[in-house]
């Protein structure tokens, strides 16, 4: 899971563990820091292999070989009541660099999807992810200032202005702490939508999820003709869409009329539109995938989709195909690679304008925003976690649902082929969700809104700035420690 209590205390100990070290000493601190911290939060890839776990571990822990070191550096600046902001700001700028390097980055691990029911949550609505994470990091260096201020007033003389240096890191983290209480997090509806969630299940979890082919296909078919006989009878009232997960065919409705039959069986027998989630070979590119949301009509079948803008390396893609797969034999399980979508997700699904997000993607800023930026009124989730499934990922994923919906005051509906499937409310409650493995059926009202929230206007910028700001304050110590060692030898 997230880790949550170690997400806080890593980095006020991060920050005392390198004061007064050698940079060299910072650097592997960080890289001993990040290690365990990643092969704890990543333990669910052992279904793919322990190897698998402690290599992406091992990747993400040299990100914090920087970061140890720069905290050596920042820590012989002058000023010492800004060193705790310098800290912070390069926390972002190591989490900002992550993000994004290699293959489109890996966001697990950051502050802010360890603090999504937190004071700080609602930061996010004013400058997104990278605020959350900035006010934690703050917090963390802020305490460790403190500690620091009190460990050198131990065994002497009171020491006023020590104390007073302690008294105010201390108060300003707790300011930090419950700013976000004073943030509104916008949440009134400008309109409202009954949905349906279909989380049909899998033949089994792990690796072979998939089973017998149409296996997961047909329990979403019978799910759905299930739905539409409660519907007939009055048990439930009839939604205005439903929703389906990613991979709910594992066909190719565009190749096997079977699997065309039966989606359409479905969407005519529920009789409103369904957002069907599939894999659809590329139209031009022989070999590659598409991994699709698709609206189905039960009038005019299938029409509008949206394609998976960031597929996965390594499990939807494999990167250097011709040249790893001669060494790691284990790739050959992804035979074909996933081609990547170029236009955010906004479909409209009967009365609904609604923002798909396919699985990981939720994970990534830019890919969220600016799907609401082009006019999403909610934000869909459709996942399959079945591979990860009772291994903690699919509460991990939850967890970034929840911050979402307050960065862009939006709710969040997930659909999940095993669970967990949920529905978020704007403010990031969690109103329903399901068991994994499990065949279940959600219904809710949704709030449709509008408006856009301050952290959705700005975008990346307070990422950028903060990021700058930690990378600058590492080149002001190298510029202060290199005219030191000048004027010495001047000297």
């Amino acid at each position: 899971r997230e880790a949550r209590p170690g997400a806080l205390a890593d980095r006020p100990a991060l920050s005392l563990l390198t004061h007064g070290r050698t940079v060299r000493q910072g650097a592997w601190t960080g890289f001993a820091m990040g290690l365990p911290f990643f092969v704890f939060l990543l333990k669910w890839l052992h279904v793919v292999g322990w190897d698998a776990t402690v290599g992406l571990s091992i990747l993400q822990a040299l990100y914090f070989i920087p970061l140890g070191a720069g905290l050596v550096l920042i820590s012989r600046l002058p000023v010492p009541w800004l060193r705790p902001l310098w800290a912070a700001c390069l926390w972002i700028a190591e989490e900002f660099v992550r993000d994004r390097v290699p293959f489109g980055g890996f966001t697990w691990g950051r502050l802010a999807f360890a603090n999504t029911g937190s004071p700080y949550t609602p930061l996010a609505a004013l400058g997104g992810a990278p605020l959350v994470s900035f006010a934690v990091a703050l917090t963390g260096t802020l305490l460790a200032a403190a500690a620091l201020a009190l460990y050198g007033m131990r065994g002497g003389a009171p020491r006023p202005r020590a104390a007073l240096a302690a008294g105010g890191s201390v108060a300003v983290a707790a300011a930090v702490t419950v700013a976000g209480l004073a943030v509104p997090i916008p949440t009134a509806a400008d309109d409202a939508v009954d949905i349906a969630i279909v989380q049909g299940n899998v033949q089994k979890p792990g690796m072979d999820f998939l089973g017998r082919p149409m296996k997961i296909l047909n329990n979403h078919v019978n799910a759905t003709i299930d739905l539409a006989k409660d519907v007939k009878a009055g048990r439930i009232k009839k939604p205005d869409l439903v929703i389906w997960p990613e991979n709910a065919s594992d066909l190719d409705p565009f190749q096997y009329r079977e699997a065309y039959a039966r989606i359409d069986e479905a969407v005519k027998a529920i009789n409103v539109p369904v957002l069907v989630g599939a894999l659809v070979d590329h139209p031009t590119k022989q070999g590659y995938v598409l991994n699709q949301g698709i609206v189905w009509d039960p009038r005019t079948g299938p029409g509008a989709s949206y394609t998976k803008q960031h597929p996965v390396p390594f499990g939807e893609y494999v990167p250097f195909r011709d040249q790893l797969s001669k060494f790691i034999t284990r790739l050959q399980r992804v035979p074909r690679d996933f081609y990547p979508g170029h236009h955010s997700g906004v479909l409209r699904v009967g009365p609904a304008r609604l923002g798909d997000v396919i699985c990981f993607e939720v994970a990534y800023d830019e890919i969220v925003r600016d799907t609401v930026n082009a006019g999403a009124r909610m934000i869909v989730v459709q996942t399959n976690n079945a591979t990860y499934g009772r291994t903690g990922q699919p509460e991990q994923q939850l967890a970034m649902y929840r911050l979402r919906a307050i960065e862009h005051g939006r709710a969040v509906v997930s659909a999940a082929t095993s669970g967990i499937s949920a529905v978020v409310a704007p403010d990031g409650t969690i109103e329903q969700q399901t068991k994994e493995f499990t065949q279940d059926v959600l219904t809710a009202r949704i709030p449709l809104r509008d408006g856009t929230t301050v952290a959705d206007r700005v975008g990346a910028i307070p990422e950028w700035v903060l990021a700058m700001v930690g990378v600058l304050s590492c080149a002001a110590a190298l510029v202060i420690g290199r005219r030191g060692r000048m004027d010495e030898k001047g000297q």
